[in-house]
């Protein structure tokens, strides 16, 4: 264990570090503020720092208020020489853990370590849990074990992220994950679905608005960002954002400040914005749907959800998981998935990934005849839960966006039939980049008949 002293009187340190031995603590040694800032960033884990308010340049209080930002489980104890009621209050309410006047006094010393490194420890093993907790992204696959391995390593800073992926791949739960393994866990953590909200809606959830702002404002209401401060704010479906509200955000970020709908007085706000999309941001912004400076502000870091045809080798644990639940939930007697109906579930493409897996196994779980579910049980219950694919762009589609889409699915499935699936070929009849047709492959799920 180990506690940081920072104070300009190298022999208050050498005493302090002298006494802290009998706490079982080592000593990190730091001569001003900004040498203490530099050893918690870059140096040792510490369990507690004992701050002198009095130093020359930036004194303890300032530190301390920084400290509290970057590390807000860290105990502080402030030590002084001038203490006063009113300096130990003030640094009690910047965080303070503790307040010890000098000359220092042993046991007082003895008692405050230990209290603090107490308080550490519990610290971690709540930070601990919080990740136990986090661990419902389940699988053992490569895909899966990258993917954690760069959530947990982004979500200890302070970065924002932009998650990627086709639906039903997890997102949601990528970003719990992030949350609460973030120096920000015991903040809230607030989700705005920006697809769900309408246009003209939009900002009022996002900034808040004023009593009297446009009709039906009958009272003062906050905004998102300021419900999240001290958290992290998630901007799900970031994709659908209308483009007046795209602008808005961006000053945010930029100043982090927001000013209500109707007000005129900027509020500071204290977010950490994580966002998460299943379209191509880039072609967005090629298509002018989508800001290219708030994407740039968005996408500090990427981290992409595969789908589930790529892990495969996780359909076993996702689905016994699944399948274990919803009979418990549904009160259903238990069943068990036969090794020729796990190999038709490994057999499927899921379009609807994880979350197409998970409603099929509740089906199974409610309507499998028996306590054995078979391939022919899976078959049936794989069907009522795919969408069927339009084979008409123009009687299919709702909408001018969906006709297109429909229609340039049709399109390119057609010339791939052509050209017995070489995409290559394909792509230079097209005048198609390669690349590019493997992205309209991959977002229109466009597959190769298997054979007979």
């Amino acid at each position: 264990m180990k506690a940081l002293l920072i104070d300009d009187e190298a022999g208050i340190r050498d005493a302090l570090a002298l006494t802290l031995k009998a706490a079982k603590l080592q000593a990190v040694h730091a001569e001003d503020g900004e040498a203490g800032l530099r050893v918690l960033e870059d140096g040792p884990d510490i369990d507690v720092v004992f701050l002198d308010i009095k130093m020359p340049g930036r004194d303890g209080l300032e530190i301390l208020e920084e400290i509290r930002v970057r590390l807000p489980d860290l105990p502080v104890v402030m030590i002084s020489g001038h203490g006063t009621i009113e300096t130990a209050v003030d640094a009690t309410k910047k965080g303070a853990f503790d307040f010890i006047e000098k000359p220092l006094d042993r046991e007082r010393v003895l008692l405050v370590a230990r209290n603090a490194v107490e308080h550490s420890k519990l610290q971690r093993e709540n930070r601990a849990l919080r990740a136990r907790g986090a661990t419902r992204i389940l699988g053992n696959s490569p895909a899966i074990a990258q993917l954690l391995s760069a959530v947990d390593r982004v979500a200890r800073t302070h970065a924002r992220v932009l998650i990627t992926g086709e639906n039903g791949t997890g997102k949601e739960l990528v970003v719990q994950r992030i949350h609460d393994l973030s120096p920000r866990a015991g903040g809230p953590l607030v989700d705005v679905n920006c697809a769900a909200i309408p246009k003209d809606l939009l900002e009022s959830e996002l900034f808040g608005h004023e009593k009297g702002s446009f009709t039906g404002a009958v009272a003062q209401k906050q905004g998102k960002f300021e419900l999240a401060s001290g958290g992290t704010l998630f901007l799900d479906e970031v994709g659908d954002m209308a483009l007046a509200a795209q602008a808005k955000v961006l000053r945010v970020l930029e100043q982090d400040t927001v000013e209500r709908v109707g007000g005129n007085k900027p509020i500071e706000t204290d977010v950490r914005v994580v966002s998460a999309t299943n379209k191509n941001l880039l072609e967005e912004v090629a298509e002018g749907r989508f800001r290219e400076d708030l994407y740039y502000r968005l996408n500090v870091v990427e981290i992409r959800t595969p789908p589930l045809r790529e892990r495969r080798g996780d359909v076993e644990l996702l689905a016994g998981a699944f399948l274990n639940d919803a009979c418990r939930r549904n009160g259903v007697e238990r069943r068990e998935l036969s090794p020729d109906g796990l190999q038709a579930l490994q057999r499927e493409d899921w379009p609807g990934n994880v979350r197409q897996l998970k409603n099929v196994m509740e089906h199974l779980a409610i309507l499998a005849p028996g306590p054995s579910i078979g391939a022919v049980d899976v078959a049936l219950a794989v069907g009522q839960n795919v969408r069927p694919r339009a084979q008409d762009p123009y009687s299919a589609s709702r909408t001018f966006e969906e006709f297109k889409e429909n229609a340039e699915r049709q399109f390119l499935l057609k010339r791939l039939q052509g050209n017995q699936w070489n995409v290559k070929r394909t792509a230079e009849q097209l005048g198609m980049q390669r690349s590019n047709l493997y992205k309209k492959i991959e977002k229109y799920d466009l597959r190769k008949p298997k054979p007979e």
